[in-house]
């Protein structure tokens, strides 16, 4: 038997009335730090070190994990430096035996976590041309299952706390597809996508998950990402574009506006007025965006140089970067340990 067409338009009405209500909620009830154990995976370096910052600064204890053990230690040591009291653990987040392992040895030294910060995450810059199907699952691994697998492994005691956050850095690129970064963009997609229906899923257990779509940073992370093809010039436009004062954004203001959205319970943030201006206009017009995209890559470097072959950012200075078009880029890899 067909429902009535007004009882339908009621029902449906009702169920956004408690959806808004159980966003409003969470949104209302500020999510107090002091004392609550923050774990931030990559937490070793760039913004996921300057996120340790903030979140210390709000009483909050500190774990931070990452893959290399000697830039994990220089990080502890760093924070250290800041009075600063941050459990160091190395920890491949891609694996999943290693994150329950990371689990269980946080929950030992500080306790259950109760808040789970996925930010690891790792960069290829290059024409589609010379990407492999290894790039797609490197990004995938790094960018959707480990945060499946931390997110997997803390969800338990938050359900049964009644209350958690977890907060996905995302990026941009998970809302529009840059050229030549197609399979972070890719994973990024999948993370933005993953992070917006964990948060309707884990609401009614008292859960805030916070997804974060940040723009251009300035972490100094260009010398600590991949490039192809014609890897200097990729490095060129890369690092510069990242170091832009109006283009780019400061890693602390970031990490701030993050902690504060952490807090407050927000479903996503999207860091960077650039950054926003382009999400906009790629909602209302995107075939008008992919136009103006296929035009940009028009002026990205074509492939050639080293073809398929991978050199980091430290091997691929050139002229143009490092130089004074880099310089906050360059302070910033100082400052967040991007330099060993």
């Amino acid at each position: 038997m067909r429902q009535p067409k007004n009882e339908t338009l009621m029902f449906a009405a009702a169920g956004m009335g408690v959806l808004l209500a159980t966003g409003s909620f969470l949104r209302r009830r500020r999510y107090d730090l002091q004392g609550k154990t923050v774990v931030t995976t990559g937490g070793s370096r760039g913004l996921g070190l300057g996120l340790a910052r903030e979140f210390a600064h709000e009483g909050a204890r500190i774990a931070i994990c990452a893959r290399d053990e000697a830039t994990l230690q220089r990080a502890q040591k760093t924070l250290a430096e800041q009075q600063i009291n941050a459990l160091a653990v190395r920890c491949d987040v891609t694996d999943q035996a290693q994150v329950d392992g990371l689990v269980h040895t946080i929950r030992r030294h500080l306790g259950p976590i109760d808040v789970l910060v996925n930010n690891a995450g790792t960069i290829a810059v290059g024409p589609m041309e010379l990407m492999t199907l290894e790039d797609y699952e490197k990004a995938m691994q790094l960018h959707f299952w480990a945060p499946l697998y931390t997110t997997l492994a803390v969800l338990p005691e938050m359900r049964q706390r009644g209350e958690g956050r977890i907060v996905n850095i995302a990026s941009v690129g998970g809302k529009i597809s840059v050229p030549h970064l197609l399979p972070y963009s890719t994973s990024k997609f999948a993370l933005v996508g993953f992070s917006a229906g964990l948060r309707t899923e884990l609401a009614k257990d008292g859960i805030a998950v916070t997804t974060v779509c940040p723009g251009l940073m300035r972490t100094g992370s260009p010398r600590n990402a991949t490039f192809k093809g014609q890897h200097q010039a990729e490095y060129t436009w890369f690092s510069i574009s990242d170091a832009l004062p109006f283009l780019s954004m400061n890693t602390q203001r970031a990490a701030r506006q993050i902690v504060t959205a952490c807090q407050r319970g927000d479903g996503e943030v999207v860091l960077s007025l650039p950054a926003q201006f382009a999400v906009k206009v790629h909602g209302l017009f995107p075939t008008l965006s992919a136009e103006f995209l296929s035009a940009v890559n028009k002026l990205l470097p074509a492939p050639g140089g080293i073809g398929k072959r991978q050199a980091s950012g430290r091997e691929s200075a050139s002229s143009l970067s490092p130089s004074w078009l880099t310089t906050l880029g360059d302070r910033a890899a100082q400052r967040y340990n991007q330099v060993a």
